[in-house]
Parts: C-alpha cells; sequence; structure tokens
C-alpha cells in the first residue's frame, strides 16, 4: 500500500473491504447451510442477501470515484474464516457449532462496522459526499445483523450441552 495520500489510504480500505464482503457472501452460505436452528438460518439467509447489495454499492462507490473495482486481499477475514474451518474440522456437537456459528457472525459483523466506521470519515473529508452515503448504508445494515444476531445469540437454547469442565 503507498501511503502518499488520503485518497490512497481510503482507496486501499475499500479493496479490502470490498473483498471482506466478496469473501463473506460464500461464508454466509456455508454459515446457512451449517445451520439446524431456523432463527439462525433465516439471520444468515437474509444477511447473506443485503451482503450481494453491499457488494454491488461498493462497487458502485469505485464507479463513483472513476476507479476499477478491485478487491485487495485482507488477512484478517482469511484469518476468521480460517478459524471457522479449523473449528468445524473438529466435528463439534450441533448445538455447539450453531453457538460458534452466531459468534463468527458476530465477529465479522463487528470488522465490518469498524472498516465502514473507519471509512466513512475518510470519504466525508475527500468530498466524496455520495460514496459516504453509500458506505452508511452498509454500516446500518452491519449494525443491525449485530443486533439481530445479538439477540438470537442471547436467546439461543443450548438443550442438552454436555459440559466438558
Amino acid at each position: 500500500m503507498s501511503a502518499d495520500s488520503l485518497e490512497d489510504l481510503f482507496v486501499d480500505g475499500l479493496q479490502k473491504l470490498y473483498y471482506t464482503e466478496k469473501q463473506l457472501l460464500d461464508a454466509l452460505e456455508e454459515l446457512e447451510s451449517g445451520s439446524s436452528d431456523e432463527s439462525v438460518k433465516e439471520a444468515f439467509s437474509e444477511h447473506r442477501q443485503e451482503t450481494q447489495t453491499h457488494v454491488e454499492r461498493l462497487e458502485e462507490a469505485f464507479e463513483r470515484m472513476d476507479k476499477s473495482a478491485e478487491t485487495k486481499q485482507d488477512r484478517v477475514v482469511d484469518a476468521m474464516i480460517e478459524e471457522h474451518e479449523d473449528f468445524t474440522g473438529q466435528n463439534p456437537d450441533g448445538k455447539v457449532l450453531e453457538r460458534f456459528n452466531i459468534a463468527a457472525g458476530q465477529k465479522s459483523e463487528h470488522y465490518e462496522i469498524a472498516a465502514y466506521g473507519n471509512l466513512i470519515p475518510l470519504a466525508d473529508q475527500l468530498g466524496l459526499e455520495a460514496v459516504a452515503d453509500l458506505l452508511e448504508e452498509n454500516l446500518r445494515e452491519e449494525q443491525e445483523a449485530l443486533d439481530e444476531l445479538s439477540q438470537i445469540g442471547e436467546e439461543f437454547d443450548y438443550g442438552e450441552i454436555e459440559s466438558s469442565a
């Protein structure tokens, strides 16, 4: 990354966020198919649809800046996905996996919220009000998704999960 200007910093962040949203499209599909609880399955399905819209808004943001929509690898997202793959590879109990999936969703929402929250003021400072508006729409939906997952997590029925303690 070139750190020569705020615009470079902004574009770098936008490219990483574009990568993040595209990676999460696939991850959300996996989380949905790996869930048996209907409210969890529905939350992941709804957010996957929203995530597709986030990708489209980010593409529009690039277009408004006369830049091509390019991704830039984000190792944080890769690590979250790898963590999920490692955990599922241990063949956990269904309820344990379900709760892990909720937590994984919450982690990714927090990360996305932080990323959008950092890019919006940069867009404003760069005079990219229309781009900032697109990012704010995505931010609002990420916050709503986090609220929904948090509510599901609080109400999650653990049933008969064995404790190893």
